[in-house]
């Protein structure tokens, strides 16, 4: 069924972005970045169903294989030969499953479609080297992470809606919705279908004006200076774009202990202060910011997270009524 053969060469395609997902005996989709992966599995998939619209697709995680089951998987069935397995979560895989791909690796069938999912990490490495030995074709799906790359990436979503935006409108979409891949495609996909023309930052405003990328960190600087009704619009916008309470109870942890440790040396003058491993930004702003804190107030905030702490790993059925209860009690622990 491939329409390309396996590979002669004993190097690799490798990096091939996921527009360009060939068609092969086997495939290699390799790296964390969900969104991009999809669609390359997506686009190996669709090209299959362009020449044979009822091809089989099997799909299986790494979690729940057998020993044998890539065998059964790719063994002709009565109705037809032609079939695309999509093996997920390589990266977790069992010894047997990485075993069977192995094997697989060194004698694909012709008639099957197999594409390998990894998403990162250093299991399974005998596995990418023997695809990468057998010039097996690796699609490249990492994480986007610098600025630069998610306005890249964002240019692209309105390319192929057939849209363009201005370069201040692409800065603009990356500022508020940049963090998550998947949010940021979703994002362009509503601009290109509420909108018409060259999309301007006023455009990027209008839609998504006021939203900021919500850290931990900044919902706990907020809620340090007992800005109480920030603090908690900041853990809203943060849990519902997926930030886990984990971490935000964490940086509240580090901020409160920030104020403790500058608080039980600042008599002691800077020096003192400077032993405390902080830069003198972190130690004059926590100085400041313990001029409205009490010793008692201190004393209730830490407890109050140390108490969500306990509630967001396991204590608690609501994780995020625990960390929303934690920031107002440190919000209204500052002295007014």
């Amino acid at each position: 069924m491939p329409s390309a053969r396996r590979p002669t060469s004993r190097s690799a395609q490798s990096g091939i972005g996921w527009q360009d997902a060939p068609v092969a005996p086997v495939v290699l989709v390799s790296g964390a970045e969900a969104l991009l992966a999809e669609r390359a599995v997506d686009r190996i998939v669709e090209q299959v169903r362009a020449r044979i619209p009822d091809v089989a697709v099997e799909r299986l995680d790494a979690a729940e294989y057998t020993p044998g089951a890539l065998a059964v998987l790719t063994s002709p069935s009565l109705f037809s030969d032609d079939k695309v397995v999509v093996l997920e979560g390589l990266e977790r895989a069992s010894d047997e499953l990485l075993s069977d791909a192995v094997a697989y690796v060194g004698a694909p069938l012709d008639s099957v479609v197999v594409v390998l999912r990894h998403g990162g990490g250093a299991r399974g490495k005998r596995l990418l080297d023997t695809c990468r030995a057998a010039g097996v074709p690796t699609v490249a799906a990492d994480p986007v992470k610098s600025d630069a790359d998610k306005v890249a990436f964002a240019a692209a979503e309105l390319r192929r809606a057939g849209r363009r935006a201005d370069p201040a409108a692409l800065r603009a979409l990356v500022d508020a919705v940049g963090a998550d891949l998947r949010e940021l495609s979703a994002a362009c996909s509503q601009l290109a279908a509420d909108t018409t023309g060259l999309i301007a930052a006023e455009t990027v405003e209008r839609y998504h004006g006021g939203r900021v990328e919500a850290t931990g960190f900044q919902v706990a600087d907020a809620a340090v200076v007992g800005d109480a009704g920030r603090a908690v619009a900041l853990l809203r916008h943060a849990l519902s774009t997926g930030l886990d309470p984990v971490p935000i109870v964490a940086a509240l942890a580090a901020r409160l202990r920030m104020l403790a440790k500058v608080g039980a040396v600042r008599s002691r003058g800077a020096a003192a202060a400077r032993e405390l491993g902080l830069a003198p930004w972190q130690v004059d702003r926590a100085a400041g910011e313990l001029r409205r804190w009490t010793p008692e107030g201190l004393a209730a905030a830490i407890s109050a997270v140390a108490q969500a702490d306990a509630e967001v790993k396991g204590e608690s059925r609501d994780a995020e009524f625990a960390v929303e209860r934690a920031v107002l009690r440190v919000a209204g622990a500052v002295r007014r």
